[in-house]
């Protein structure tokens, strides 16, 4: 047995697609897409500069 001849052969590779043409619909998911991870960000960044939302305190365990 000399290389590869017993096993699986491999499977030849697909050729690439062209470049896409995109409608008006696609473009404006997209920019809304773009909009909504854009004020998730800044979201996240307003949230990180504050404190932890609960204060905690002394917590209770519900036994008596």
């Amino acid at each position: 047995m000399s290389g590869r001849e017993g096993g699986k052969k491999k499977p030849l590779k697909a050729p690439k697609k062209g470049p896409k043409e995109m409608d008006d619909d696609e473009i404006a998911l997209k920019q809304k897409q773009k909009e909504t991870q854009k004020a998730l960000q800044e979201a996240k960044a307003k949230a990180a500069q504050k404190g932890p939302l609960v204060g905690g305190g002394i917590k209770k365990s519900g036994k008596k």
